[in-house]
């Protein structure tokens, strides 16, 4: 088993790491502290900041099936590692090695270079004929940013089970409009153009090709078959399946391609109301049929060949794979755990960990590696070998330095899940209250797991009743509870903190609702702006981090799955805008974005600024040179920190 960690809590650098059956603690397969971390290419960056990667050192690898090498860029070049001794040869590349990814057989490795798709033997390196297209918008091998950034495919190259041929994304952007991300605390640096498609905006053209290694592009396959607008996922296994999804995300698909004659069959179907899910390692071939998650009126639960089959009375989180002739998935029992559940074929279902955890895992080879967060304690890692035997890895995680013990609470007629986090030792008087939600989809944040509350309990520790609150929108509860916000990002999500945060104040008087803040980033920040814009009766101050404040100005893929195309569903961009409510606000208002951001652009809070301004709103705005939509600058940070706990306790005071 091969996992990247670093050596200790203040290194961020990561290493290589192989643990085998019979070994008593894994050991180094690859020491990255010897190399030079020199600059990423812009490809690598963005691939960095697309998967929210903080850490520095080897980030990523890929492996052949059997897992007797390992390939990767670090500095520029291109390495490839034999397992059973881990001896390192660096191949023959071109200069910005990105994505590079084994042959089956191991004879060769493709890898992306600039826009174009290379192959090298480790000897000899060469352009794949037809992908050096004379195109500045045109590239080969890379996904595209909704892929990346929304539907979870971060490659755009997929090799055939014999390493004979690939199936390769080709990507056109000339349609997607030019953005311009700019320096300005560099005045001579040039302006970056991006190519942003945002809600309503034209796509990059996404084609897929079969192509082989010597000759190039042989045979373009018709995935969008006339309906289709986004391709979400490529597996090519015994079979070539494509997922697909329209523009409106109403229809998902599930299509089998013949490679030798580019012919299409739908295999599968889903269709919904308001949009379909996509779910990783979906869909998921076995002898017994094709397995995907799929929705029902209030239950997600697995489907064989579209045709559900697990308890309907549990929510599946992830599928992970089969092992032993049973279908292993995470599930919820309630929405804040994660239990690792067994499921037989006829659907009966065996839970094989504590319903006061949150467990997650991986599976391949006969073996299952679990991971165990929980209140108690640190994340616990185990190897459960496939010929019965159990390794343990050791974290090398810092423990947050003070008792992280929030409570938890169902609350309201919503029955809403909340954690809230007090001073440790608290004599129970009350106390200024930091709403600190996410909010919005795809994102829950009560949850047992120590680590998710390490800067809640922080803020708690500086003098605060920390609120943290999983309303309408948030995954864990089934498809029904994350449906309510279609067409609504602002009035149900908001509601909900409101009535949850004065549901638990009657019983809770620590409480002190004269005094209410909140802090968020990216969709909380959006919602910390929202609070005291549309209700400063019951929202004090509020710190917005990377605030989404116009969703016109934010990416189709997300934004048009929960208000739909703004031409056809103007009034859904009104109702969830901030610009326009500018001339409400009467509380104090920190506004924090990065200036690199080209996630959520700069442009969100400088035209809400700006709005403020013209209104004569007194607020704040701290601009953060060259950072992005994260912060991983430790000296960031940590200041941002400070600087937002100092705004709230002034002002609630």
């Amino acid at each position: 088993m091969l996992f990247l960690r670093s050596t200790g809590p203040e290194d961020a650098r990561n290493s290589l790491w192989v643990v085998r059956v019979g070994d008593d603690a894994p050991t180094v397969l690859f020491d990255s502290s010897g190399a030079a971390d020199g600059a990423l290419t812009r490809a690598e960056k963005a691939r960095r900041e697309r998967m929210r990667e903080q850490a520095s050192g080897l980030v990523s690898y890929a492996t052949d099936p059997d897992c007797t090498e390992v390939v990767f860029a670090l500095d520029a070049e291109l390495h490839r590692i034999d397992t059973s001794d881990g001896s390192v040869v660096t191949m023959r590349a071109a200069p910005d090695v990105f994505d590079p990814r084994s042959s089956p057989d191991g004879g060769s490795v493709a890898y992306v270079s600039g826009s174009t798709l290379r192959v090298t033997d480790g000897q000899s390196d060469s352009i794949v004929p037809g992908t050096d297209e004379p195109s500045e918008t045109v590239s080969w091998g890379a996904a595209e940013f909704v892929a990346a950034e929304e539907m979870g495919r971060g490659r755009g190259f997929w090799w055939d089970p014999d390493g004979a041929r690939l199936v390769v994304c080709r990507v056109d952007t000339s349609a997607v409009p030019s953005w311009w991300i700019s320096s300005p605390e560099t005045p001579a640096m040039s302006p970056r153009e991006i190519r942003y498609p945002a809600a309503g905006a034209d796509n990059a053209d996404v084609q897929l090709w079969i192509v082989d290694p010597a000759n190039g592009p042989q045979l373009r396959v018709d995935w969008r078959q006339g309906e289709f607008e986004y391709l979400a996922d490529v597996r090519w296994g015994d079979a070539l399946l494509c997922t697909v999804q329209t523009r409106d995300q109403r229809v998902r698909a599930v299509l089998s391609i013949d490679p030798g004659t580019g012919s299409v069959t739908e295999v599968q179907r889903a269709t919904g109301e308001e949009w379909v899910e996509l779910f990783t390692k979906t869909p998921f071939p076995t002898d017994a049929g094709l397995l995907t998650i799929v929705d029902d009126a209030t239950t997600r639960r697995l489907a064989r060949d579209g045709v559900a089959f697990s308890d309907a009375s549990v929510n599946v989180r992830q599928l992970l794979g089969v092992h032993e002739d049973h279908v292993l998935a995470t599930v919820t029992t309630d929405a804040t755990n994660s239990v690792l559940a067994r499921i037989a074929q006829d659907g009966s279902m065996e839970l094989m960990s504590s319903e006061d955890h949150y467990v997650s895992g991986v599976v391949g080879g006969g073996t299952i590696v679990v991971s165990t967060a929980r209140l108690d304690g640190e994340t616990t890692h185990e190897i459960q070998w496939s010929d019965g035997s159990v390794t343990g890895i050791d974290s090398h995680a810092a423990s947050p330095g003070f008792p992280c013990t929030p409570s938890f609470h169902v609350v309201g007629d919503r029955l809403l899940n909340v954690a809230m986090c007090l001073p440790h030792g608290h004599d129970g008087s009350p106390l200024p209250v930091l709403l600190d939600p996410y909010g919005g989809p795809h994102a829950q944040r009560v949850v047992r797991a120590r680590n998710a509350y390490a800067t809640s309990q922080w803020f708690a520790e500086q003098g605060f009743a920390v609120v943290i609150i999983d309303g309408r929108g948030t995954p864990g509860r089934g498809p029904a509870f994350e449906r309510e916000v279609w067409g609504d990002l602002a009035g149900p999500v908001l509601d909900d903190q409101i009535d949850a945060l004065q549901a638990l104040a009657s019983s809770r008087p620590e409480l002190d609702l004269g005094r209410v803040g909140i802090r968020g980033w990216s969709f909380g920040g959006y919602l910390a702006a929202l609070a005291v814009l549309r209700r400063p009766d019951a929202v004090h101050a509020a710190v917005a981090g990377a605030p989404v404040t116009d969703w016109r100005l934010y990416d189709t893929h997300y934004t048009e799955r929960y208000l739909g195309h703004p031409d056809e569903y103007p009034e859904h961009y009104a109702q969830s805008g901030l610009i326009a409510d500018a001339d409400l606000l009467t509380r104090p208002l920190m506004l924090i974005h990065g200036l690199a951001d080209d996630n959520v652009v700069a442009a969100h809070t400088l035209t809400l600024s700006q709005a403020l301004l013209e209104a004569g709103r007194s607020h704040q705005v701290l601009p953060l040179s060259g950072v992005t939509h994260m912060t991983p600058q430790e000296q960031v940070a940590e200041n941002l920190l400070d600087l937002q706990r100092d705004f709230l306790l002034a002002h609630l005071s």
